[in-house]
């Protein structure tokens, strides 16, 4: 999920993995897949890093999520 403002300033908050295309015309405007459209303030690099990291998010490192686990007792 990213974060973006609409253009009359309200925040909203769209689903990444339903976003098909970022257009800019001249305004941000998000199409999603299932062609409702979103126009937005932020411009369309903004819109595409914020997915990026959104994405890169979901990749956790092995060794994060080793971190994150209970530890094994190895003695049984």
């Amino acid at each position: 999920m990213i974060a973006v403002t609409r253009l009359d300033g309200t925040r909203v908050v769209v689903n990444a993995e339903l976003i098909e295309t970022i257009e800019a015309v001249p305004e941000t405007v998000i199409v999603l897949v299932t062609r409702r459209r979103i126009m937005v303030r932020e411009p369309v690099d903004e819109v595409v890093e914020r997915v990026l990291a959104y994405r890169r998010g979901l990749v956790m490192p092995v060794d994060a999520v080793r971190g994150a686990l209970p530890a094994r007792d190895t003695q049984e």
